[in-house]
Order: structure tokens, then sequence, then C-alpha cells
């Protein structure tokens, strides 16, 4: 007969293996290449480029994303030395050159640990 305390122990167990099999798939999945399908790279941005748009993009990148990639984009937010790894540089050519529709998908998707770790 199980006692309380090791169910609590299997329980214990358990949750902590489904943790590092977790952190180990994140991992795996911010070190891959970040493919973007097709059928999004070629999407416009449907929102003109004007005063309005941009002031609530401003606001959106300072409560979601500039934690960690900081406020210029450069990967140095105050939550990026908590994670692992370093905080992709937005202002890289390598950013700046993507399409409206390659942007989107990645922030639409997110990847680890920008979606899965919020640091509130």
């Amino acid at each position: 007969m199980k006692t309380n305390s090791m169910k609590k122990t299997g329980l214990a167990l358990t949750l902590t293996l489904a943790l590092i099999t977790f952190a180990l798939a994140v991992e795996a999945q911010h070190a891959s290449p970040w493919n973007v399908p097709e059928s999004a790279k070629n999407q416009k941005n449907p929102f003109a480029a004007d005063q309005s748009s941009l002031t609530r993009g401003k606001h959106s990148y300072a409560i979601e994303c500039a934690r960690c990639h900081g406020n210029l984009g450069k990967g140095d937010g105050p939550a990026a030395t908590k994670l692992d790894g370093p905080m992709p540089d937005l202002s890289l050519d390598a950013t700046q050159n993507q399409t409206d529709g390659e942007l989107y998908w990645k922030i639409s998707e997110g990847r680890a640990p920008c979606h899965l770790k919020r640091m509130h």
C-alpha cells in the first residue's frame, strides 16, 4: 500500500522528469534553424507604417519584447541574463532583411524562450 509520502515523491519525480524533458526539447528547438513556411514568407503587412501603427508597435515591443531583447533590440534586456544562451540581436541584417511575412510569422508563433519563459 502506497503512503501519501510515496505518492508525493512519485509525483515529484514524474514532474521533474517532465520538466527536464521539456527543457531539453525547448533548447533543441532554440538551437535549430527557424524555418518559416513558404506560405507565410510572402504575406504583406496589412497595416500602413503610419504614426498610429508605429505607436502601437512600440508599445507592444516595450511590453512583450524589451525585457529580453532590450530597448534597441540588441539582445541585452534585463531578463536576457536569466535565459539559457544569448538573445538574438534584432538589429542585425539577418533580421532586418526578412520579409514582413517572415517577421509576422515568427512574432506570432514565438520561439522559446520568448513565449515559453515569460519573465513578468
